[in-house]
């Protein structure tokens, strides 16, 4: 029997992903027929019986962040959806925008209609560029069949939504710093309070979900939430679609029902990952993108589930795999996350701009054979605690997951071309 299910996957790379008859010929737009008999109390309900929790990252319930906005008076309100995928290692979003872009558009319309918005915006990272004129296609097509536009579904609903191009910028991957850039502005986060549901787009309230988020809402109206959150773990209803790449043999997207399988599953399995090239032994797994942790081969038994993953130290994140063979440095590995972050941190504060410089200045001295003390280790672990404690927004505060993750389970690897000071050989 399949471990994969095609909850949020359904038909794609088998129907054309532009065209409304075949995205109906999957049951596509069945959700939001439903869903306009429903009030919005009860399309919100259905939402939070399913445990949804955020598909980005931040893994916030989405049903507490629905009720939030519905309870707020102001008009009039906007829903955003993040679509920039920059985390290294992720790219399931891309599976749905390219070849599932009407589910994406059936759920932000759902969504409209709930908070009886007019516009949507769909913020999609620059590199998506022949992606981008799909989904402007897919929109087209929605609004000739009824779908979006004037009277939708003859309710008397009016809503359309909207394509803003990221320009590749790594930290407007932050809902706040997405926003500003939509507005035209430098992409950089905002100070909260006050939260994005009170003053979010144009500074009116504003819903900001995930694609993979979105893109679940016409299952949950459709199957009902009881039945969605049987199909994952009780704690996180549905699934997740993990992203495998790195040294795994079979790299891509599959869509997993939460707590149903292990990380060993997804790694190994003949379904998924079918082991690592070459038959060598897997020494870490990334889970999540750069800002995720590090994991060793001793916790390939743990349950891939939000609350699962947590207990062992580990996260869901964005859903990618990065599979590292026993080949690697996690030295050099940690570099290279340095790098990135280096290269995206937008400048706002010093203890993310400077941080990830001194760290990796650290960590290049740990490469060489003698090239650190125990001073450059202490001030590594002095680094990691005032960037996760002091950083603006969430890119500082997690630059450091990985290498303190790997701190943890490789500690030996830090120390191995340490010089210890007199002071300690004594």
């Amino acid at each position: 029997m399949s471990k994969l299910v095609t909850l949020v996957s359904e038909g794609a790379g088998k129907i054309d992903p532009i065209s409304v008859a075949a995205y109906e010929g999957v049951g596509g737009y069945e959700g939001l027929k439903k869903a306009v008999g429903m009030t919005a109390e009860q399309v919100i309900a259905e939402v939070k019986k399913a445990k949804l929790l955020g598909r980005g990252g931040a893994a916030y319930p989405a049903g507490s962040k629905w009720e939030h906005l519905l309870h707020i008076p102001e008009t009039p309100k906007y829903i955003v959806c993040n679509a920039d995928e920059g985390e290294p290692g992720t790219f399931k979003d891309k599976v749905i925008l390219g070849q599932l872009p009407l589910k994406l558009i059936e759920g932000i319309t759902i969504s409209g209609f709930v908070f009886g918005a007019k516009a949507g915006y769909i913020y999609v990272r620059g590199e998506y560029r022949k992606i981008q004129k799909r989904l402007i296609q897919a929109i087209e097509n929605a609004k000739k069949a009824g779908y979006l536009g004037q009277n939708i579904l003859g309710k008397g609903f009016d809503f359309d939504i909207h394509v803003i191009s990221g320009a590749g910028a790594y930290v407007c991957g932050e809902n706040s710093a997405l926003l500003n850039s939509t507005e035209g502005k430098v992409g950089r986060p905002r100070i909260k309070p006050p939260h994005l549901a009170e003053v979010g787009l144009f500074l009116q309230p504003t819903l900001v979900n995930n694609v993979e988020s979105l893109s679940s809402i016409p299952a949950i109206v459709l199957k009902g939430g009881d039945e969605y959150l049987r199909i994952g773990h009780p704690d996180s209803g549905g699934t997740k679609l993990i992203c495998l790449s790195g040294h795994t043999a079979k790299p891509g997207v599959y869509e997993i029902p939460l707590g149903k399988i292990t990380l060993r599953d997804a790694i190994y399995d003949p379904e998924m990952g079918n082991g690592l090239k070459g038959g060598k032994n897997l020494k870490f797994f990334h889970l999540g993108g750069q800002s995720g942790p590090i994991g060793p081969a001793s916790l390939l038994d743990t349950p891939y589930s939000y609350t699962d993953l947590r207990k062992a130290g580990l996260s869901v994140g964005s859903g990618a795999i990065v599979v590292m063979d026993e080949s690697v440095s996690i030295i050099d590995y940690l570099i290279g996350v340095t790098e990135f972050f280096i290269h995206e941190s937008c400048g706002k504060c010093v203890p993310c701009r400077e941080g990830n410089k001194q760290l990796i200045s650290v960590l290049r001295k740990l490469a060489v054979p003698g090239g650190a003390n125990e001073t450059d280790l202490a001030n590594l672990r002095r680094l990691v605690t005032t960037m996760t404690a002091a950083s603006f927004c969430g890119l500082g505060q997690t630059a450091t997951a990985a290498l303190n993750s790997a701190w943890k389970h490789f500690r030996e690897e830090f120390e191995a071309n340490v010089t210890k000071t007199a002071a300690a050989a004594a």
